[in-house]
């Protein structure tokens, strides 16, 4: 205890000072992200509020952030929209509909830690996570662009003129702030000073630009950052009929966000663990989220994951420890309690300049130098995943690189089967098998071998051969019933025990094939590699 009060105060000063950057960038986010999902923005801001306390005391990654995310409100919206068509008109039954689908995901997650998924996402290859990391920095480049806009008569235009300028002109001064000030001390939050620095600017000289709280004005929300705590919603219990059909109805929602959220807080906790040389627990992460994303659903909020963009703003600001994410949390809540007035002050081109220097951080520059060193496929992951992000969503882009890359590194190793051959002295013809088989192999396996012209009697040797999946078993079965039709001897080698139970199983009368009085240690069977 004594060594881990320690460890929390060496870093003190880092974690406060980046909690409170964070907790300033969350405030346009959680509502940005509120209206994209059709919600008012306390829904946002509550989701942030919980999710970011809860897991930054539970979760397995000390210094990652979780709050309300893009990557789930855009397939909120059509839950919210069908929800509020199937109750009363006016019961705003779409908003406990969300809660519920919260609720029910963050179940989800939660069976997933429980049953030990998580490490799963250590089979994620490299050139996913790099197009993954690009994806992202991309998205929130291009979430940006729209605080380059003003309402005008009812809609959104390009800034002109002199507004242009001024706005690009205050983001360009924080992100210098954010560039300069670690070089001349790196002990300054720099992401504070400049967001404190710029509002100071920006109320003093009377500036006429966009605040955080003309943001909230000009996207349809009355009630601004006010509110008070959150309380439980036990409406949920009453407007929303509790039976098959409304579990029907959310299911499948659930499941599609305790997907996105697992897989974008997972892959933040690997990208966080590279910048930081240290481990998170991913199945912990797994049951936090989901605890979360329950109590989230119950209090009124939205849900949330992982906040890529919020995470490496705590990182590079020196968050290490779960006091940076506590101090996130009950920061944004104070500002919803006590100081709404101050923050709706704050201009949003200070919050564009340090997202941008996010972004900056973010994407995996490497790429570009490495794009001609790599194999093509890999080159090609990459760019789909990166792509497929911006276009799509993160789920999808993750489990189409995950699908390219395992075709790929089937149809490598289907390559490599081989077999030498050779006669004993008798006439026996020898079969030295090489390289794994499994599904991919099988057909060039079969192809290896000449049964008709074949002398009465062969050995198939698989010292320097592993068979991997019943497919492969069942390809060695049929070839052996093939010789035998043919009244052929076949004998088979350094099979182990495990895949010699299975071939027998499968037909007994090949038990007098195989040369069990071998043991080899070179060979094991997938199902012995993969326990």
């Amino acid at each position: 205890m004594r060594e881990f009060i320690a460890k929390q105060k060496a870093n003190l000063g880092n974690d406060v000072f980046s909690g409170l950057t964070v907790a300033l960038a969350l405030v346009p986010e959680a509502v940005a992200f509120a209206f994209v999902a059709g919600v008012p923005p306390m829904v946002g801001l509550y989701a942030a509020f919980m999710v970011g306390l809860i897991t930054a005391v539970f979760g397995g990654r000390p210094g990652m952030i979780s709050g309300a995310t893009g990557a789930l409100a855009v397939v909120m919206v059509d839950l919210v929209a069908r929800g509020n068509d199937m109750g009363a008109e006016g019961a705003n039954a779409g908003l406990y509909y969300l809660f519920a689908t919260v609720i029910l995901m963050g179940i989800i997650q939660v069976i997933v830690g429980a049953l030990k998924l998580g490490k799963f996402v250590r089979l994620i290859p490299h050139p996913v996570m790099m197009g993954f990391v690009n994806g992202l920095a991309i998205v929130i480049f291009l979430s940006q662009l729209g605080m380059f806009t003003q309402r005008v008569a009812g809609e959104k235009v390009w800034l002109e003129g002199s507004a242009l300028y001024l706005m690009v002109g205050l983001v360009a001064l924080t992100m210098a702030l954010m560039y300069f000030l670690p070089k001349i001390n790196k002990k300054i939050p720099s992401g504070l000073v400049a967001i404190v620095a710029v509002s100071a600017l920006a109320i003093f000289s009377g500036l006429d630009v966009a605040t955080v709280g003309s943001f909230i004005r000009d996207s349809g929300g009355t009630e601004g950052l006010q509110g008070g705590l959150p309380s439980f919603q036990s409406e949920i219990f009453t407007i929303i009929p509790l039976n098959w059909e409304t579990l029907g109805f959310i299911f499948p929602y659930a499941l599609i966000l305790a997907a996105i959220g697992l897989i974008e807080s997972l892959m933040t906790l690997n990208l966080i663990d590279e910048l930081t040389e240290s481990r998170g627990n991913s199945n912990r992460e797994c049951l936090a989220q989901g605890g979360a994303n329950i109590v989230t659903g119950f209090f009124g909020g939205m849900g949330g994951c992982a906040m890529i963009g919020q995470s490496i703003i705590n990182i590079k600001g020196g968050g290490r420890t779960r006091i940076s994410g506590i101090v996130a949390a009950l920061a944004l809540l104070s500002f919803i309690l006590f100081a709404a007035p101050l923050i709706e002050q704050v201009p949003i081109a200070a919050l564009v300049g340090v997202m941008f220097m996010v972004v900056i951080g973010t994407f995996a520059w490497s790429s570009f130098r490495i794009l001609a060193k790599i194999p093509i496929s890999d080159a090609i992951v990459l760019i789909a995943v990166s792509a497929l992000t911006v276009i799509y969503d993160l789920a999808a882009a993750v489990l189409v690189g995950i699908v390219l890359s395992a075709l790929v590194f089937s149809w490598e190793n289907a390559k490599r089967i081989r077999a030498r051959k050779h006669f004993l002295n008798d006439g026996t013809k020898v079969y030295e098998i090489w390289g794994p088989l499994f599904f991919g192999s099988i057909s060039a396996f079969k192809s290896k071998f000449d049964p008709a012209g074949d002398p009465d009697k062969i050995i198939i040797d698989f010292m320097e051969s592993r068979v991997s999946d019943h497919s492969a078993l069942e390809a060695l079965f049929t070839l052996v019933e093939k010789y035998q039709s043919l009244g052929k001897v076949v004998q088979i080698r350094h099979l182990s025990k495990e895949c010699q139970q299975l071939m027998i199983k499968a037909s007994p009368k090949l038990a007098a094939t195989i040369e069990e009085n071998v043991d080899d240690p070179r060979y094991h069977v997938m199902a012995q590699v993969m326990s």
